[in-house]
């Protein structure tokens, strides 16, 4: 029965972690519930960076009552000092009794120190309970923690036949209201969005969150090795900060020019294309935990060739538009047999509408001949 309890309420705190997902930064998103005798006394999430744990506010809430209660926590409560005070002094100062954690910690900084630390103070602490939810509901911050570079997620509307627009270009709109709605909900769940010089000289797009309420706008990054994107293109407003990715051989005006108009660009490898490694290991200094990747076909197989997508989601809509030289969302020669061809692993499919996301990770890298583009078509 008691374990029947700690899921109830484990997966209530979940949901709370979930409701602020996009809105922690580096931070993972955490929640708290803590119960006494049966009863919920206080609960709380991590709203964002810098400000109170989960922990704490529902402590706060809880007040008096956190003594001999039992708090279920999404992801170990922290043991150091860092813009905050560690929980887990926080969680034995209020008396709490016992501690259910769903995750341990990746953090170096904490990795099983925080569950130590409360076990010295003679705590109860059980771990485990929902944890591959928790796991996969902090994927981005599991990956930056350990890593620096940001978790990636490429996205793509496709048709099924795998187009990403018909033989002339066009393609507004292939997937239905619904899959846009989910996808401006991911981006709002991003810390940037990324796609390539050629999608902003052929769409012209904002690259913004677009949602029936407020959203957070992504930073917006440009793949753009020769600066070709115009000065005019709407992705250069003041809507989002913009920044530029090229190589040491771009036009030294024209990189002067985007500054001018509040652009960052960022030199990445001497060219001729974006070293995407460097790229990524930029961004990531830059505190940039998660990226939507939203490129065209030579972009979206140049970053899983370097081996640096960690998740796809491709919208599917029921349409079938063939044409010879449609364009497709990945610019593979592909491999000569199918035993070689990329697999993914965990697998999810969800219904938008009359669409359908199929999601999943890569499970293992390109080999570098599975992909070949020619330089007229060149993404960045």
């Amino acid at each position: 029965m008691e374990l029947l309890n700690d899921e109830f309420y484990m997966q209530l705190a979940l949901n709370l972690a979930g409701g602020a997902s996009g809105q922690t930064g580096v931070n993972p998103v955490v929640g708290c519930v803590v119960v006494n005798e049966g009863r919920i006394v206080g609960m709380g999430a991590h709203l964002k960076r810098g400000e109170g744990h989960a922990e704490v506010i529902a402590l706060n809430m809880a007040g008096s009552e956190a003594l001999g209660a039992t708090a279920y926590v999404t992801l170990e409560p922290c043991s150091h000092y860092g813009s905050t005070p560690p929980c887990c002094e926080r969680l034995i100062a209020e008396g709490v009794s016992r501690v259910v954690v769903a995750a341990i910690d990746p953090n170096p900084l904490v990795a099983g120190r925080g569950i130590q630390r409360l076990q010295e103070e003679g705590i109860q602490v059980e771990t485990g309970v929902l944890e591959q939810l928790a796991k996969a509901q902090n994927e981005i911050f599991n990956k930056f923690i350990v890593t620096k570079k940001p978790f990636v997620t490429l996205k793509s509307a496709l048709t099924l036949d795998g187009r990403i627009a018909t033989r002339t270009g066009h393609s507004r709109w292939i997937t239905g209201v619904h899959s846009r709605e989910a996808v401006h909900t991911l981006r709002h769940r991003h810390n940037a969005i990324m796609v390539g010089a050629g999608t902003v000289i052929a769409d012209d797009p904002e690259l913004t969150t677009r949602l029936n309420i407020p959203g957070l706008h992504p930073l917006r990054i440009i793949v753009d090795s020769a600066l070709r994107i115009p000065e005019t293109a709407r992705v250069l407003n003041d809507t989002a900060p913009t920044i530029v990715l090229t190589t040491e051989r771009a036009d030294v005006s024209k990189a002067d020019k985007l500054r001018e108009l509040g652009v960052e660009v960022l030199k990445c490898g001497a060219g001729p294309k974006v070293d995407l490694e460097i790229a990524m290991t930029t961004l990531g200094d830059r505190g940039i935990s998660s990226i939507l990747l939203e490129g065209g076909g030579v972009l979206n197989g140049a970053m899983l060739q370097a081996g640096l997508v960690d998740k796809l989601m491709l919208f599917y809509a029921p349409i079938i538009v063939g044409g010879e030289g449609a364009p497709s969302a990945f610019a593979f020669t592909g491999p000569e047999e199918m035993s070689s061809a990329l697999r993914l692993s965990g697998v999810t499919m969800q219904a938008f509408g009359e669409d359908w996301c199929v999601s999943g990770y890569p499970a293992k890298k390109l080999n570098s001949e599975m992909i070949g583009v020619t330089a007229d078509k060149e993404a960045n």
